[in-house]
């Protein structure tokens, strides 16, 4: 009986695959991304076949010259790739025997596709890490920059969006710079877990040829081969810890567009963005939309969404290899995609923004802010215990309020008849520069503090 089946794999098969099924099971058009590692992982395989002596050198020349054509012809936009060979590995295979011959059949020796796309996709990864990484550090640089040049800018701090306590802009963007540095570790961690090679695992159990994978493995640039066959075909861990890293990184990213979102209204008018991060009405004329902002701030859910689904393809899987698992490179693809035009979008946006002092300096005497300054005088000149400076500062919010007072509007008699052996001094505790630069504690909002920061990740980042 003839096969009827073309596939690769089809000699066990009597029909044809089907159509639909064809359709669904080619990933092709998504890894074929993947060109590079894959060229890169079989010339370092079939160097290792050659060097163990399991294919003579002219097979292994012939099979290297095959695949750097390949290679050439992929980065030309000469290949055909065709869904018929499924994936990029097929693909490539298919070509390799039209240009080689018969020989191409000797590079899949001691192989996997299961060990062969693990292999391919923990290069990507790895390589997509430190483009995420350099994208990060670029961004910290750019708000380095604007917290250097407002340094002295004061403005409230805000607890539950409400006026909490003055502070410096500076000391504002610095705390994103921390947010993205633990953005940058965990990426940085990424690349350290991933560093083991699974290559030559073969479909899960191993194989009976004389293999090298120490040699493997430092030519495809980790450190060491995987432990164990079974866990080295079935692990996705790696896609989760760098879609887990993209989310978390994303959700920052998303809070400081809800900020400059919220900032840039016509309610608050504390910063102003430049015209090429704003868009138009078609029906207004008078709008200018943060809209950039609003998009980074949207597509963060695409990044929680491909960590989501890649938990949930995975939660119930038995070892070893499944399909299931051919959903994860879309998933990865698609939530760094979504990640590096984030960052680069925010860069811009970080680039563009302009403080609006002098309304940042008004509201922050709005609100009562810095009725916390006058407790801690309290304790610290009067003999209080911070409970009972509590209400004498909340007595005089009241008292202002009434009023229809700022604290830094009220004389120094109507402060004192809150505590009658009160020194002049004072009313030094309500000026909002002061306010900021006596908060000297480590880590705190003080001019002093923020230049040795800025300092010190001046030398971090170079």
């Amino acid at each position: 009986m003839k096969n009827k089946n073309k596939a690769v794999w089809g000699a066990r098969f009597n029909n044809p695959t089907s159509k639909i099924f064809e359709k669904i099971g080619a990933s092709i058009d998504i890894d074929k991304r993947l060109f590079e590692e894959d060229i890169f992982g079989s010339i370092v395989h079939a160097k290792m076949l050659v060097k163990q002596k399991i294919i003579n050198k002219k097979i292994g020349e012939k099979i290297i010259y095959g695949l750097k054509k390949i290679r050439g012809e992929i980065k030309k936009n000469k290949f055909n790739f065709n869904k018929k060979y499924e994936d990029i590995h097929l693909n490539i295979e298919k070509r390799l025997f039209e240009i080689i011959g018969e020989n191409a059949g000797y590079l899949h020796i001691a192989r996997s596709r299961n060990d062969q796309v693990i292999t391919d996709f923990k290069l990507w990864i790895k390589k997509a890490s430190a483009e995420v990484i350099k994208n990060i550090n670029d961004l910290m640089r750019s708000f380095l920059k604007k917290s250097e040049s407002n340094i002295h800018t004061i403005m409230p701090g805000f607890t539950h969006l409400k006026n909490a306590q003055p502070i410096s802009f500076a000391h504002y963007l610095l705390a994103y710079i921390e947010m993205f540095k633990r953005d940058k570790k965990r990426f940085s961690s990424n690349i350290n877990y991933i560093d083991e090679c699974p290559l030559g695992v073969g479909a899960l159990a191993g194989t009976s040829y004389k293999i090298d994978r120490n040699f493997t493995s430092k030519k495809l640039g980790f450190k060491k081969p995987t432990n164990n066959s079974i866990d080295s075909v079935s692990d996705r861990d790696f896609a989760l810890d760098f879609l887990s890293s993209a989310s978390i990184c994303a959700m920052h990213i998303s809070r400081f567009a809800e900020e400059l979102i919220i900032w840039n209204s016509d309610i608050f008018k504390l910063i102003k963005l430049d015209d090429k991060m704003l868009t138009g009405s078609s029906i207004m004329p008078q709008k200018k939309n943060p809209d950039p902002a609003e998009l980074i701030r949207g597509r963060a859910g695409k990044n929680f969404g491909s960590l989501q689904a890649m938990l949930t393809t995975m939660k119930g899987l038995p070892l070893s290899y499944y399909k299931d698992m051919q959903e994860d490179k879309a998933l990865v693809f698609n939530s760094y995609d979504t990640l590096l035009e984030s960052i680069i979008i925010t860069n811009e946006l970080v680039k563009s923004l302009k403080a609006n002092r002098e309304r940042m300096l008004s509201l922050s005497n709005e609100g009562y802010t810095t009725s916390t300054d006058f407790a801690d005088y309290l304790v610290q000149n009067n003999n209080l215990s911070f409970r009972e400076a509590y209400k004498i500062s909340a007595k005089l919010v009241n008292y202002a309020e009434k009023k229809k007072k700022k604290l830094n509007e009220l004389s120094f008699n109507e402060v004192k008849r809150m505590k009658n052996d009160l020194n002049k001094n004072v009313m030094k505790i309500f000026n909002v520069i002061n306010s900021v630069n006596i908060k000297t504690s480590y880590g705190g909002t003080s001019t002093k503090n923020i230049k040795k920061m800025i300092s010190k990740l001046k030398k971090e980042l170079k």
